[in-house]
């Protein structure tokens, strides 16, 4: 092997100066990075003043499609002076009809009322999706010109 290419082959792979041992870099684990970043999220809460609610099991966060992201048991923080709250946790994205029958007992009258007309909004665009699908597929369009002919 040429002796310039070995010479900077090994100047290379030293970490340290001259009289180091040669060692590859060392790469952080990922949980220690992890780690790093809940110590972040933890300054960063306590720089707004967020207490830690206990006992919290669920949270549901309703989306204009009608779709719903579930926590089960997550972390919840909130300050009630800076109107701020923050959830995390492992989030899962479900329909509203996987969650509606464990929400049900839950629900006051005010929420049942706009659940029933949100679900009754998602029918009826269900329903005009459904209607346009059907009217495209049965017609077939006549013919103008013919085509067929050569001049």
């Amino acid at each position: 092997m040429d002796p310039s290419k070995l010479a900077k082959l090994q100047a290379g792979a030293r970490i340290g100066g001259k009289g180091t041992p040669r060692r590859k870099v060392k790469k952080p684990s990922k949980s220690a990075m992890s780690a790093a970043d809940d110590k972040k999220v933890q300054g960063a809460l306590k720089k707004l003043n967020m207490q830690n609610l206990a006992g919290i099991q669920e949270v549901n966060m309703f989306k204009e499609d009608g779709g719903v992201i579930n926590f089960r048991a997550p972390t919840v923080h909130s300050s009630l002076p800076n109107e701020t709250t923050a959830i995390y946790g492992k989030a899962e994205e479900k329909t509203l009809s996987e969650i509606l029958p464990g929400i049900l007992n839950n629900l006051g009258p005010e929420s049942l009322t706009a659940l029933r007309q949100m679900a009754e909004q998602l029918k009826v665009s269900e329903g005009e999706k459904g209607a346009d699908a059907q009217a495209d597929d049965g017609e077939i369009p006549d013919l103008v010109e013919k085509f067929d002919e050569q001049d």
